[in-house]
């Protein structure tokens, strides 16, 4: 396992990050902390989660991720474990988090934390991270920005002043973006730079071979301001193992959630994934093993956050990090990418 520093901060983090959001649905707790204790086994120090997991959030099931992840802490020592979660935004409902008091303000920020906290069994989080937008912002599979949408949002300073209370608190040692645009995140460096205000340190977006957004949009932001990728849905939820085009019906959260992943839904997907998968044939190792070797050999990637449902999978996600990349299965990913150029932004 390799550690790479996030931005600039004291963090350390392996290249490879677990998530979390199957924990309280589709994974039991007992499955939960059998994952966690083998991914720490095998080097992995950092782990992603939010208030609103599982995924898909429903009321029956909010805050159970972290709860899961909080009775493995305590068991754990909490010095060896670099954990991140995030603070719901406004713009998607879920009235059942916090009351669906979402704005990036001081008082819902406060309680968004002290929620995680305690959930978490810990006194401070590691890595403190919005989890999208609060204003208008094309999100989750839309791509297009649409004025007609506007809404108030709270300033980017005043969000910073709210979370810089927090870290003077000791209750949060850095903070991070997720699901943003190089606008925001401009806007909150602009602002930590103009008052004083704590930085953001990462930026954690979906990226993967038919997701490749981040590349044209935040890749050349990224690396100048020292904000690194971390990478989510490397597998774009399931379908880069190419398990949904050799049988539609397969078992996945594709298909056991109704209207999930439209993201990947649109009309040039199918036929990219299965390029992606023939040349993985080619190579003699599956789709899987493809594609997450190719977000883990990304160098503007900090790390990246898997996710499984079974122990099988989880192994196979790590042991990918072993695969050898090299200049020609670069070429070949670009012939690909470039003949289906980003076909599920």
């Amino acid at each position: 396992m390799q550690y790479n520093q996030l931005g600039d901060s004291d963090l350390n983090v392996s290249n490879i990050c677990l998530g979390t959001m199957t924990y309280g649905q589709q994974n039991t707790k007992k499955e939960a902390h059998q994952q966690l204790d083998y991914a720490f086994d095998q080097g992995i120090n950092f782990i992603d989660t939010a208030e609103m997991y599982p995924v898909p959030p429903r009321a029956d099931t909010a805050y159970s991720t972290e709860n899961i992840v909080g009775s493995w802490i305590e068991k754990n020592s909490r010095d060896k474990i670099i954990l991140a979660t995030k603070a719901a935004g406004g713009a998607r409902g879920m009235e059942w988090v916090r009351g669906g008091n979402h704005a990036f303000n001081r008082t819902n920020l406060r309680s968004a934390l002290e929620g995680s906290l305690k959930r978490l069994k810990t006194d401070y989080i590691d890595l403190y991270q919005l989890h999208w937008p609060e204003r208008n912002t094309p999100m989750f599979g839309q791509y297009l920005f649409d004025p007609e949408q506007e809404r108030e949002y709270t300033a980017f300073a005043e969000t910073l002043e709210a979370l810089s209370e927090l870290i003077k608190e000791g209750k949060i040692r850095h903070i991070g973006l997720s699901n943003e645009w190089p606008w925001g995140l401009m806007q909150f460096l602009n602002a930590s730079e103009r008052d004083s205000l704590p930085r953001v340190v990462s930026m954690q977006n979906a990226y993967n071979l038919i997701n490749r957004t981040y590349d044209s949009s935040l890749r050349e932001m990224g690396y100048r301001e020292n904000v690194p990728l971390l990478a989510y849905s490397p597998m774009a939820f399931g379908h880069l193992s190419a398990k949904y085009i050799n049988d539609p019906t397969a078992q996945g959260r594709v298909n056991i959630f109704d209207n999930f992943a439209q993201r990947y839904e649109k009309p040039a997907v199918i036929p990219a994934i299965g390029a992606y998968a023939d040349f993985a044939q080619d190579l003699q190792i599956s789709p899987a093993t493809l594609a997450l070797a190719f977000t883990y050999s990304r160098w503007f990637c900090a790390s990246t956050i898997i996710g499984a449902t079974s122990m099988d999978q989880l192994k196979e996600n790590i042991n990918a990090i072993n695969f050898e990349w090299g200049a020609d299965i670069e070429e070949a990913i670009e012939f690909i990418h470039l003949r289906y150029f980003n076909p599920a932004p």
